[in-house]
């Protein structure tokens, strides 16, 4: 028995392990998980309905934005046409999800480099280009990285003067370039290859029965992307592919989100594009929301995979019940499986390939 964290660089924050071996051969494999868990729901269930808006951005910390994009669908459900948001903000919404997917597969990738033995160097190439995105996020929202953006009906401010230039700069005449770079020099490599074909293995079969969602589940050649399958705000608008991958290996899950990178980039050449002018918000910006009694389930399709809020309103300030199916926490479930007859070594670049933040998982 090898116990694996809950301190250790290769477990993605606090978590542990317990490896059952023979030598070096993984037979038997248990997450310990709930190092990080803060009382989010229950809390979630204290706030008021805007004040639970800053609380989203802190379940997966590098999707803030689709973190409060989920949200703010659920709690529209409830309050119909009165939160409609305008055209605009459904622009900028899609741009602040998509440029979060980027950001967010770029650091996944360059993690992964990272516990596969490449200390450090693909991950600060792919860094880069996250900092360039954090640099939008901080002149639209305030924050770089609590972002606390959206808003019922829209989001809380307006597109500075300048800003969807400079989108239109970094998504037009670089994105795509900084990701044809990551995959010259990674797909083809001699040790990426080696420690990623045929390793980690997640049959369709296997990826649906454990729920698997996003990277993970599409990896495993299951074509299944909210945005296509039940699209929500303005996705149906856009033109864009679902990657799959043909092995449910770790490969196909780098590679997936490699390849997503690009459709995240080709959706947002179409956003900054067709953008128009007008509100941001259905009517003037409060702070006293009024959500009628009902219950509602939204989600999206975040960088981990399918985000869901289930929100009960009793017709007070604040939800009777609130609760976050969460992407990382689900597709942890299936790591036993991915690791069974592997190597304690390859464990490692495992949980890398599956891109977990334990914000998100102990909630």
């Amino acid at each position: 028995m090898i116990s694996m964290g809950p301190q250790h660089p290769s477990t993605h924050g606090v978590f542990r392990l317990n490896l059952r071996v023979d030598g070096e051969t993984i037979i038997g494999l248990k997450p310990v998980m709930g190092y990080m868990h803060r009382n989010h729901e229950k809390i979630g269930e204290r706030n008021t309905f805007l004040m639970n808006f800053p609380f989203t951005d802190r379940l997966d910390y590098l999707t803030s934005m689709g973190n409060n994009f989920g949200y703010a669908l659920a709690i529209e459900q409830l309050m119909g046409d009165d939160a409609r948001p305008p055209e605009r903000a459904e622009y900028i919404r899609v741009i602040m999800a998509e440029l979060t997917r980027i950001a967010s597969h770029m650091w996944s990738i360059g993690f992964l480099l990272n516990d596969l033995g490449a200390f450090f160097t693909p991950a600060l190439y792919a860094i880069e280009e996250r900092e360039l995105i954090l640099d939008l996020f901080e002149w639209a929202s305030g924050s770089r990285m609590m972002c606390n953006y959206f808003r019922f009906g829209g989001v809380a401010f307006d597109l500075p003067k300048g800003w969807i230039e400079r989108c239109r700069g970094i998504v037009n005449d670089r994105i795509d370039r900084k990701i044809d770079e990551l995959d010259r020099y990674l797909s083809g490599n001699e040790i990426v290859l080696d420690r990623c074909k045929g390793v980690g293995v997640l049959s369709a079969e296997q990826a649906i029965n454990y729920s698997a969602a996003g990277p993970v589940l599409r990896a495993s050649n299951v074509p299944y992307d909210i945005r296509r399958a039940a699209p929500y705000s303005i996705y149906d608008r856009f033109d864009f592919e679902v990657i799959t991958g043909a092995n449910g290996d770790l490969y196909d899950r780098y590679y997936v989100r490699l390849l997503e990178m690009r459709e995240s980039a080709k959706i947002l050449k179409q956003a900054v594009r067709d953008i128009p002018e007008g509100p941001i918000l259905p009517g003037k910006k409060t702070y006293q929301i009024k959500v009628p009694a009902g219950e509602a389930y939204s989600r999206v399709e975040n960088p981990k995979g399918e985000l869901g809020y289930y929100v009960l309103a009793d017709g007070s300030g604040t939800a009777y019940r609130y609760h976050v199916r969460s992407p990382s926490f689900i597709n942890l479930t299936a790591l036993e499986a991915m690791c069974l007859g592997h190597t304690v070594a390859d464990v490692v670049g495992i949980l890398g390939s599956i891109d977990i933040v334990l914000g998100e998982v102990d909630r």
